[in-house]
């Protein structure tokens, strides 16, 4: 295992992913508790209703309806809370791939070994794509499971499209923050930099739909293809889904590019 980077960064995010997954299980659990006491209340939508549209646009998928389950979960869930916390992960993990190995001044010691660049970046980015998907799968699983003790019934096609598309997500700020780690060495400025980014995303295509000099970039938000087709009411956008796999995947190049490019102590 050793001698995998990927199997090695994995091991060593064994504990920190089992933590991330009951917090995930924890948060669904309260949304569903939350669910029967909430799908009896019509002033709920009247409340939305009654809402500036531009605040309704940031704060709730459009055409939500919080009377039925999916229109409850898209709002309480996969507009803010879901997408926070698959974020904070992906990003984290993605700079603490070099940026983490300085801080911990490991570094050296994993280029001393004959391991190229590209495959230390490689095999960590492979690592942060497949704990992103699993706290994703699990979110997606908590929903299906907890929801169903509550009548919260929601199709699972549906449910898996909607967490494909945030684990994308996911994966894309996550290799940013990945490419800015491997190009500076600077774990605050790699985590920073993506969650500004991030909020700008977010307020670009929660706005873009009301402000007519933002219409034009809207599209280009990862936050657009991550909900700008509602995949938990019409499955997965392959268009939208393969724009977020190709933006990871050349983010993830560039980490490899900067990283080779960089006078690194040995």
């Amino acid at each position: 295992m050793l001698t995998s980077v990927f199997l090695k960064t994995l091991r060593d995010q064994l504990r920190a992913l089992a933590g991330w997954a009951v917090a995930i299980a924890v948060l669904v659990a309260m949304y569903a508790a939350i669910w029967p006491s909430i799908r009896d209340q019509p002033s709920m939508n009247a409340f939305l209703d009654q809402m500036p549209e531009a605040l309704r646009s940031l704060f709730a998928m459009s055409g939500a309806d919080m009377s039925t389950p999916t229109g409850y979960i898209k709002i309480e869930l996969l507009s803010f809370m879901g997408p926070i916390v698959v974020l904070l992960y992906a990003i984290g993990t993605g700079v603490a791939a070099v940026a983490g190995e300085e801080d911990h001044h490991t570094l050296e010691l994993l280029l001393s070994t004959p391991l190229s660049r590209t495959r230390i970046v490689l095999e960590k980015a492979a690592a942060m794509a497949v704990g992103t998907v699993f706290l994703a799968a699990t979110m997606g699983a908590s929903l299906m499971v907890e929801g169903s003790w509550t009548g919260m019934d929601l199709p699972a096609d549906k449910v898996f499209a909607a967490m494909g598309h945030l684990a994308l997500l996911g994966l894309v700020f996550g290799a940013l923050g990945l490419a800015l780690s491997a190009a500076t060495g600077r774990a605050g400025l790699s985590k920073g930099l993506p969650a500004a980014l991030a909020v700008l995303a977010y307020v670009v295509n929660g706005l873009g739909g009301v402000v007519d000099w933002l219409k034009p970039v809207q599209k280009y938000s990862p936050l657009y293809q991550y909900s700008g087709h509602d995949p938990l009411v019409n499955g997965v956008d392959w268009p939208s889904a393969w724009i977020a796999l190709g933006t990871a995947v050349v983010l993830a190049v560039l980490a490899v590019v900067a990283f080779r490019r960089r006078d690194v102590a040995v």
